[in-house]
């Protein structure tokens, strides 16, 4: 499955159509033929767009060898909905077939009663016993996050014998990006190059050619910290290590592009005002219960700007033209915030947030200043076109460049303050900096203008 051509894979609805039509045919071996064709990916995009019975007939049909690639690739709703309809033999069989991370993962998303079900028809003891281990770790950490398949090596070994073993453990492992080296307590010492391993004398030793220089995580390190460690050093492996440094496991890349894909979900969510994982499939309940909270949040924002106004009702008599300028105010005000706090959420998820908080004070002060300039000049060409009077465009002008450094500065510095408290930054982007600079720019809009103007 692995080399045949899935790159140009297209699923269409002649496609689709075939497929239902022999599995209503029950044409077992020309669909089995047809499946074979394709990339384990591109079965699972075909069994997402099948009923359910379809599904579970083809998971059924297929080997397991093939199958349990499909079930990983398949949407988790889709995936768990089929898996209800196996049975706790059927699953252990495609657990088998999986590397220990992934079957810890799948294993995971059953009911308690079902794990338990499910461990105890596998028959291979070994991998049952790593599965079990990888499940007792805590969510989120490398520790859940690592496959316990790795070539290691001990220092101790000639090249010539490692050699040979390093032929036998590969075959356990799908993809070999880095060989550890041990010590004799199975403690991390470092890697080894496979050019020197494969230049280096038969007699020689391991100790004397392996590299000292090696990355690795503590099996409790957060997973987002185990992402930017592999980001910023280019890794495609790492290796996972307790707190005495012995070897546990490694982590791929393959599973940090999911953490990055998840989190990135997650902070669009926050920046739209959606505090909790949902799906657009999900119940009206689950949904409701996401959005409400922030919603919530804006009607007393807006509430708020309405009392604000309500104490500056005289000046919106005596300079009724101001009214008219408050959307305004306040949508520059929130767009303003949001695209400091955006750059600012951005640079800390990249760890590229470095300097003084003064430095960045004074740079975020000088490009304020000169957006604001540059708007509060063509509201000023606004006034002159519609022939409002000058003091009143210059207050305005004014006031909302005084209102865009504020928002600026808030949109700036909530972010850092919010992570600094160890609270997901990404809530800054959202509702919570539009509401809030809403209601700043509103009253300063009236008090900075009441100044010039002079009500």
């Amino acid at each position: 499955m692995e080399n045949k051509d899935h790159i140009h894979f297209h699923l269409t609805d002649a496609l689709l159509e075939k497929v239902e039509t022999l599995i209503g045919n029950k044409n077992d071996k020309e669909l089995q033929g047809l499946l074979n064709e394709f990339h384990y990916a591109d079965i699972a995009e075909i069994l997402d767009d099948l009923n359910l019975e379809q599904a579970v007939y083809i998971i059924k049909l297929l080997d397991s060898e093939t199958t349990a690639d499909v079930l990983m690739e398949l949407d988790e709703d889709n995936r768990e909905k089929i898996l209800k309809n196996l049975s706790a033999k059927e699953i252990a069989e495609e657990i088998e077939e999986l590397d220990t991370d992934d079957a810890a993962d799948i294993i995971a998303e059953l009911p308690e009663e079902r794990q338990q079900e499910v461990i105890s028809n596998i028959e291979d003891e070994e991998h049952k016993a790593e599965i079990e281990e990888l499940l007792t770790y805590q969510e989120d950490t490398a520790g859940a996050l690592m496959a316990k398949e790795l070539v290691k090596v001990y220092e101790t070994w000639t090249v010539a014998g490692c050699l040979r073993r390093i032929r036998g453990q590969a075959q356990e492992v799908t993809r070999v990006h880095s060989i550890y080296v041990v010590d004799k307590e199975d403690k991390l010492i470092g890697r080894l190059s496979l050019k020197d391993l494969i230049t280096a004398k038969s007699e020689q030793k391991i100790a004397d050619i392996y590299i000292s220089n090696v990355d690795y995580v503590n099996v409790n390190e957060d997973e987002e910290h185990v992402a930017k460690l592999m980001q910023k050093y280019d890794l495609e492996a790492i290796p996972v290590v307790d707190d005495n440094k012995t070897l546990l496991g490694r982590i791929t890349i393959d599973d940090i592009v999911d953490v990055i894909k998840e989190e990135a979900e997650k902070d669009y969510q926050l920046a739209a005002g959606i505090s909790q994982d949902v799906e657009a499939d999900d119940s009206i309940f689950e949904l409701t219960k996401a959005r409400l909270p922030w919603l919530v949040l804006g009607l007393f924002g807006g509430l708020g700007s309405v009392f604000i106004m309500k104490d500056f009702e005289n000046v919106m008599q005596t300079v009724p033209n101001l009214f008219f300028y408050t959307p305004l105010i306040a949508a520059m005000a929130g767009n303003v915030g949001v695209q400091s706090s955006a750059i600012i959420v951005q640079g800390l998820a990249n760890d590229n947030v470095k300097g003084s908080l003064f430095g960045r004070l004074i740079k975020e002060v000088g490009l304020s200043l000169i957006n604001g300039f540059v708007l509060a000049i063509l509201v000023i060409l606004f006034g002159f076109l519609i022939k409002q009077d000058p003091t009143e465009s210059l207050a305005i002008a004014v006031s909302m460049m005084s209102v865009i450094v504020v928002a600026a500065l808030v949109g700036t510095f909530v972010p850092i303050i919010l992570d600094k408290r160890g609270i997901d930054p990404a809530i800054a982007t959202g509702p919570f900096i539009t509401t809030s600079n809403d209601i700043l720019g509103i009253y300063l809009f009236f008090v900075i203008a009441g100044l010039i103007i002079g009500f």
